[in-house]
């Protein structure tokens, strides 16, 4: 894995602080890679034995997060580093943990409502489910170039917007298609819910992705 100090210096000498980062956005994408599992077990099986290991990865996945948060806070402040950058450093491992946190929200409500999803529209919560996931790997792209090659945040931000914009076009559509068809209104809002709860995803990772582009003009100016 290539070092964020081959390039750029915003860290110094502080190695822990880059391999937690580094370590923390690892998470992340372990985590939206699991997400992405056990929304298509679900789809596939229901509230199996299987969809609840992966929703207990997540759930392991986001206390490893936290607890690599906290610890990358202790040292922005304990050890006063990165004085001028610590504010949007510590910003960005906030809203970034944020997502494991809709994700895990998401299965939970799974897990717990168990909602009937006819298989009409199971392609299309799974196509929603990988744009979101899609966008949110791009987020974890844009923020590792942030501490190692700021010019190339651009190009991963350009791409979360355009996963993001893709989500929300199949998400309106799936949500016409559920109010069109002939259920009980209460499973109609039911079913809405969880599309919202996968959409929400896509929408936290383009509002990261404007801020992440707000610090990179910050550090470069």
């Amino acid at each position: 894995m290539m070092e964020l100090t081959k390039k750029i210096s915003l860290f110094g000498r502080t190695r822990a602080l880059e391999n937690e980062i580094d370590e923390f956005l690892n998470h992340l994408s372990q985590g939206s890679l699991l997400f992405k599992i056990a929304i298509k077990v679900y789809l596939k099986e229901g509230c199996t034995d299987d969809f609840e290991h992966k929703l207990q990865d997540v759930n392991k996945m986001e206390s490893a997060a936290d607890h690599l948060r906290r610890a990358i806070e202790t040292k922005l402040y304990a050890q006063t580093l990165i004085p001028d950058s610590r504010g949007d450093v510590l910003g960005l491992v906030e809203n970034l943990d944020h997502i494991l946190n809709l994700y895990e929200g998401s299965l939970w409500a799974f897990f717990i409502e168990k909602p009937d999803i006819p298989e009409d529209f199971h392609n299309d919560f799974e196509q929603l489910t990988d744009l979101a996931v899609q966008s949110s790997e791009s987020l974890v792209l844009a923020a590792r170039g942030f501490f190692r090659d700021p010019g190339s945040v651009g190009d991963h931000n350009h791409k979360v917007m355009f996963f993001e914009k893709e989500a929300d076009k199949v998400s309106t559509k799936l949500k016409q298609a559920i109010f069109s068809s002939d259920m009980d209104l209460s499973h109609k809002m039911h079913l809405r819910n969880f599309v919202e709860h996968i959409d929400n995803v896509a929408d936290w990772a383009e509002d990261v992705a404007d801020r992440l582009a707000i610090y990179v003009i910050k550090r470069t100016n």
